[in-house]
């Protein structure tokens, strides 16, 4: 998968990874020459006494160090910019795959899992290709090339680099194998982590409401020392690595001094030569090095990977239309279910079952049913939120998978039973629909949801700054703003899901009587736990286990259904009802 990954996203650099390779391939041929000009010095220009010679050389050296800096420089900046580009590209890649998700994806892989994936799991794809590309082409010219190199200046003492590159790469080897496992329970462990503090965070109030917190810190707790544990083992892996490679370098190092020693104490090899040789062979195990470097990010690397891959290769189970089978600006609003069925992947059985009715313009439907009878699911499925799994959701006579999610947006807008308010301010929220609302809009919009008040009152008014989930302003509040950011946008479709639960039975009522004039024209569904506030719906529909057991407005429901009066009966007696 990592190599999939990088075949499809490193395209766009390919100019920047053919620098790479140039300035690699000069900086380490200048690395590989500067060992025989050193040896040169000392056996032409030490031995003989040849000052003239020493200083051409030396400033030879010093050129080739000095270029060498300077393609190495140039090497990493391009590649950095290569892989800073791929980490880029990937987060957004799975950042618009997650945004296309429905709920059921998003509730297969947790939310945890998918923070992870686009953050910590991409993070390690950037740094192996970093690593990558500085020294992809560096490794293996530096054993080649110093092999060689080695070769030249004595073939006798060959025998010493063959050793002790096998002994390094068995070593490396067998450690890398006992990594791969350990990074991907890193990873799985790094997921448990993000979800316990996720919901911890998102559940602070229900943790301190309950005094749970002794708990949630167990949990916290239990999350993080298996994080610890495994992060330990790894780390007494490395632990091991890197004194078993300097033990290596060192027994090279000294093999060498011994056995060259002698064969320059026969007179079978120069001094020079001798030290060219040395630098040869720690340049083939610092090369042999990079490259375990590299060894032990790729397990790690290619984990996240899959893990990436396996985000990008989902197909969500919705997907949006490329043209639009119904432009906003033709739609009327009229809203029919035809045998419509949906159940969630798993469950025993279907939510809704074979819903059959339509909302017309001008009219309020209001749904209305006990706890788990599926009427937030009902109409979940008209924005399109899930995919209907028998039978036909339409708009105007248009199925909403035909109708492109522009459209839809600018048709359809909801207020979600949990008002959820994005961090910014109360304009940029109230804006969320629509960019361009001025803030007269805004004003207007706020004054029906009976929330200018209160905005007027901040010191900061519109501009006043929201926390993430609104969690600065008190429901009541956060629910008025959820519906004046649907009023913004003026759709053809008002859908409310139990949007007035958190205000007063005063203010429900005002809103309710400011809304008749914005939703003059539109369709208006309303679910609604309240007996009171869908009294006066065109429309109401009793929903049980899924199935619409009756139909009417208020006084025919009081008369001919009893599942109706029965959730009156529970609210308020039938007398008062009426």
């Amino acid at each position: 998968m990592l190599l999939k990954l990088w075949a499809r996203y490193m395209k766009p650099y390919t100019g920047l990874v053919i620098g790479v390779v140039i300035f690699q391939l000069l900086a380490t041929l200048a690395t590989l020459y500067l060992p025989s000009l050193n040896a040169r010095i000392i056996d032409k220009g030490v031995a003989n006494g040849d000052t003239d010679y020493i200083w051409r050389t030396g400033g030879l050296m010093l050129a080739v160090a000095f270029g060498q800096v300077i393609a190495a420089i140039i090497a990493v900046y391009l590649g950095s910019k290569a892989a800073m580009g791929l980490g880029r590209d990937l987060r957004r890649s799975v950042f618009r795959q997650v945004s296309a998700f429905s709920a059921r994806e998003v509730n297969e892989f947790g939310a945890a899992t998918l923070i992870t994936r686009g953050t910590n799991d991409v993070q390690q794809v950037q740094m192996v290709t970093l690593m990558g590309l500085n020294f992809m082409v560096m490794t293996p010219i530096m054993c080649i090339g110093g092999i060689i190199m080695a070769l030249r200046e004595d073939v006798s003492l060959s025998w010493l680099v063959w050793v002790s590159v096998a002994v390094l790469l068995v070593v490396v080897g067998s450690l890398v194998w006992m990594l791969m496992p350990l990074f991907r329970s890193m990873q799985e462990k790094l997921d448990g982590i993000n979800g316990v503090l996720r919901e911890q965070i998102t559940g602070m109030r229900v943790v301190r409401a309950f005094t749970r917190e002794p708990h949630e810190t167990d949990r916290f707790a239990d999350a993080n020392r298996a994080m610890t544990d495994v992060s330990l083992r790894v780390g007494s892996i490395f632990a091991i690595m890197f004194p078993i490679i300097m033990m290596i370098l060192h027994l090279a190092t000294a093999a060498v001094l011994w056995f060259g020693g002698h064969r320059v104490d026969d007179g079978n090899m120069q001094v020079g030569a001798l030290t060219a040789f040395l630098q040869y062979l720690l340049q083939i195990l610092m090369a042999v090095m990079m490259g375990t470097f590299m060894a032990m990010m790729i397990p790690r690397a290619s984990i996240s990977a899959d893990r990436i891959g396996h985000v990008l290769d989902v197909v969500p189970s919705m997907r949006d239309t490329a043209a639009s089978g119904l432009a906003a600006e033709r739609a009327t609003g009229v809203v029919d279910f035809k045998n419509v069925s949906f159940a969630y992947p798993g469950a025993e059985a279907p939510v809704l079952s074979n819903l059959t009715f339509t909302a017309r313009p001008g009219k309020t439907t209001a749904i209305i049913g006990s706890t788990g009878s599926g009427k937030t699911t009902l109409l979940s499925l008209i924005p399109r939120l899930h995919d209907a799994g028998e039978g036909e959701v339409l708009v105007d006579g248009v199925p909403v998978a035909e109708i492109g999610r522009d459209d839809l947006k600018e048709i359809v807008s909801m207020v979600p039973q949990k008002p959820y308010l994005f961090s910014g301010t109360i304009a940029s929220n109230l804006r969320f629909g629509k960019q361009d609302a001025t803030d007269d809009e805004l004003w207007e919009a706020l004054a029906i949801a009976q929330g200018r008040d209160f905005v007027e009152a901040k010191s900061k008014g519109l501009d006043e700054p929201i926390s993430q989930g609104g969690t600065n302003v008190s429901g009541g509040q956060r629910q008025r703003l959820c519906i004046a950011r649907t009023l913004v946008m003026k759709p053809k479709v008002y859908l409310f899901d139990d949007s007035f639960s958190a205000l007063d039975v005063a203010t429900d009522a005002r809103l309710r009587a400011a809304l008749e004039e914005p939703t003059r024209d539109a369709t208006v569904i309303i679910v609604a736990q309240r007996v009171s506030s869908i009294r006066g719906a065109d429309q109401i529909l009793v929903l049980d286990k899924g199935e619409i057991v009756d139909r009417g407005t208020h006084e025919s429901l009081l008369k001919s259904s009893t599942t109706y009066q029965e959730i009156v009966e529970s609210q308020m007696s039938a007398e008062e009802a009426a």
